[in-house]
């Protein structure tokens, strides 16, 4: 098959992915026993008010009728109301979606950081304590659970040594003293383009902690894939043969041996960007960080079918694409995998 068919065919498969999540999670959520419409009216609802709702929700019709009205505004770009904020569904999701993308994105970073130089000294000290920290350290941050190793954060950053905010995602008195003008909805790049230097710090201080908590998987994920290639690359003659010429040990490592493993790891940093989409629920859960974790949670609480269908769709097709483009990376670094 040719890379172009390739690429053509796992797009259908896709559609047929997304679709078939849409699907199930609509049924699923009518079957909640829950009245939208009473939440739709308010805290004091009457049965005039709640019918009249009903009516306007599609609700009093057949749940296939129901399908059809949501797919069909699906196809125009419409997710529907929320019944808990009374927004459109859309605007929600792209406010908060840009919260999360700027935490995972973080996240990334840190473990990239981490990860590699971890994973190379690992397997260039096989078997020495440096080596057996390492292995340790990884598999404890794929075995520790997320909300376990935040609170413990918390506990030691906020409440002993009173070095970084508990929870948010900047002061809100920051923000009345230095508003920021918001360009890409990333604080962090938009306070720097503009050069709203206060707001950055604070930002960044209240970063720090949600990152590392939620960086602890795929920090773990990446040092043991990087040792583990590093491991075999360096028992390579071309390896052999340049320690005999005397280069030097940190460009053999660094520019050698480490452009032959990384490829791998670059494949597993991209399937943990999407497991941390998932994983950010927990973490923007613990840290009251305005993202699509909250957004989600808040409206599986109250019951706001809209919302969490919308938080689905948008999850499901960050994950598909994802592993889309992981696997097309794969094919093109890789010829010898077959199409």
């Amino acid at each position: 098959m040719r890379y172009r068919d390739y690429v053509i065919y796992r797009l259908i498969l896709a559609v047929f992915v997304i679709f078939g999540v849409i699907t199930v999670v609509f049924f699923i959520s009518r079957m909640i026993p829950s009245d939208p419409a009473a939440l739709w009216v308010g805290a004091h609802p009457t049965p005039e008010a709640i019918e009249k709702a009903r009516k306007e929700l599609h609700l009093d019709e057949p749940l296939l009728n129901q399908y059809l009205y949501y797919i069909s505004s699906l196809l125009n770009g419409d997710l529907g109301v929320s019944i808990r904020t009374h927004n459109p569904v859309v605007d929600d999701i792209k406010s908060a979606f840009t919260a999360t993308l700027e935490l995972i994105l973080f996240a990334e970073l840190l473990a990239l950081i981490v990860g590699i130089p971890l994973g190379v000294y690992s397997a260039v000290k096989k078997d020495s304590w440096v080596d057996n920290f390492s292995r340790i350290f990884a598999i404890s941050g794929v075995s520790l659970p997320t909300f376990w190793f935040g609170i413990i954060l918390q506990l030691a950053f906020f409440k002993y040594l009173q070095l970084l905010p508990l929870a948010g995602r900047v002061d809100s008195v920051i923000l009345l003293e230095h508003p920021l003008e918001i360009i890409t909805g990333l604080y962090l790049v938009d306070s720097l383009i503009t050069g709203n230097i206060p707001v950055f710090v604070n930002a960044l201080h209240h970063i720090i902690l949600p990152a590392l908590t939620l960086a602890m998987y795929p920090v773990g994920l990446i040092t043991r894939q990087v040792r583990s290639m590093m491991v075999e690359v360096l028992q390579e003659n071309y390896i052999k043969t340049a320690f005999a010429y005397g280069l030097p040990s940190r460009k053999i490592y660094f520019k050698y041996a480490l452009k032959n493993a990384i490829a791998p790891a670059l494949i597993t940093v991209g399937l943990s960007v999407a497991y941390t989409l998932t994983g950010a629920f927990l973490t923007e859960i613990i840290f009251n960080w305005p993202g699509l974790g909250r957004y989600a949670a808040y409206s599986i609480l109250s019951m706001d079918y809209p919302a969490v269908l919308g938080v689905t769709i948008v999850a499901a097709t960050t994950y598909v694409i994802v592993n889309l483009v992981v696997d097309l990376i794969q094919v093109y670094l890789d010829p010898r995998i077959k199409l």
